[in-house]
């Protein structure tokens, strides 16, 4: 039996919250960093991008994390079909340590 969403459902937007974690290499700390922030600017100007950051971590300069808020899932997958995102997939391979780790969340609250 289907139940009829709740107010809070109704009312909460339907934007798409990405996290995307990435460990360098030793000694790629620096390299990893100039590679995610070349990636801010043009997905910022990308239609349904909201919010679009760089991060790394306090406690570990190895790991970094992209922080991203998009429209829709759609507007997510039009952005890695971007040239400026495929070209840094291509290359990244050789500063990461481990796969990069991307997790999508919806916003509840």
């Amino acid at each position: 039996m289907k139940t009829a969403p709740s107010q809070l459902e109704i009312s909460m937007p339907k934007y798409l919250t990405v996290l995307a974690i990435a460990r360098a290499k030793p000694g790629m700390e620096t390299e990893l960093g100039k590679r995610l922030i070349a990636l801010v600017e043009p997905s910022c100007a990308e239609e349904g991008c909201i919010s679009y950051t760089m991060h790394q971590s306090n406690d570990d300069p190895a790991v970094w994390m992209a922080y991203e808020n998009w429209r829709s899932e759609e507007d997510l997958a039009r952005h890695f079909e971007t040239p400026h995102l495929r070209n840094f997939a291509e290359t990244i391979d050789e500063i990461l340590a481990e796969p990069i780790d991307i997790r999508k969340f919806s916003i509840k609250s």
